[in-house]
């Protein structure tokens, strides 16, 4: 996969993407992520990449010019064949759709994203409309810029590329994943997805610390009752903090019972 990061602040990017599987998937070769100064693309003497806006209001707005020429110099696919192509050019802001596990998934399987990090007071409207195919945003709040939104998909959407992570069914089994052809129906086991809620508990050594032990049943032995268990302890953990969750998914008959027997 190629990842390409549009930015006026490139420096940001030496630490996330200097760590962990960021920085193992570049060295093997699964992901080449290259940063572009977009004040590279402002042709004036004070490289100018930001304006007032039209019509007035407070704030700065970035401007289209040099965004459209630093996209066209990658030789990025044209916006109607970027589908065919498995290309996707996404601009960051707060009017963007919220970005989730799903459309990680969605953009792990193209070979090439852009990610045009939004700043100031926002960016040109013609960038989002005739640019950029999809607008992201992270969360329901405001960043004083995109590139920690980059990041954070830059992260998200690495480990799931194939052989970055170095146990890539552990990608199977986390919060949010849904479920994996052939599953849907039978409700996720302790070794497969959490269907789309919340992931279950973790315990490691020692078994007891400081008085605060971990559960029995995780010791038994009994894989079906430790099943049984982690689905309840998901269920329950999404409908304490994310009982939304639970409107978007299909749950099995055990679910129903494991909720109902709930404490």
């Amino acid at each position: 996969m190629k990842i390409d990061i549009v930015t006026i602040f490139p420096d940001f990017f030496r630490g996330p993407l200097e760590h962990g599987i960021i920085r193992r998937a570049r060295e093997a070769g699964l992901a080449t992520i290259e940063v572009h100064d977009l004040r590279a693309f402002a042709h004036d003497r004070h490289k100018t990449v930001d304006d007032r806006p039209f019509g007035g209001g407070e704030g700065m707005v970035l401007k289209p010019e040099p965004i459209f020429e630093c996209i066209e110099a990658m030789g990025v696919a044209s916006r109607e064949g970027r589908s065919e192509a498995r290309q996707s050019v996404i601009l960051l802001s707060a009017q963007g759709k919220r970005f989730d596990q799903s459309v990680a998934n969605e953009l792990a399987a193209m070979e090439r994203i852009v990610l045009i990090c939004g700043r100031y007071e926002g960016v040109d409207e013609r960038v989002g409309q005739y640019l950029a195919d999809r607008e992201l945003s992270i969360g329901d709040y405001v960043l004083s810029g995109g590139e920690l939104g980059a990041a954070v998909i830059v992260d998200c959407i690495t480990r799931l590329i194939p052989g970055a992570v170095g146990n890539q069914a552990s990608t199977q089994q986390e919060s949010f994943t849904t479920f994996s052809q052939g599953q849907a129906g039978d409700g996720p086991s302790s070794t497969c997805t959490s269907g789309g809620l919340l992931d279950y508990p973790h315990y490691t050594r020692p078994a007891d610390f400081r008085g605060m032990g971990v559960p029995e049943v995780l010791a038994s032995g009994n894989h079906e009752e430790i099943r049984r268990w982690r689905r309840r302890t998901a269920l329950e953990k999404t409908l304490r903090n994310r009982p939304d969750l639970l409107e978007s998914v299909v749950l099995s008959e055990e679910d129903k019972k494991l909720l109902g027997n709930s404490d």
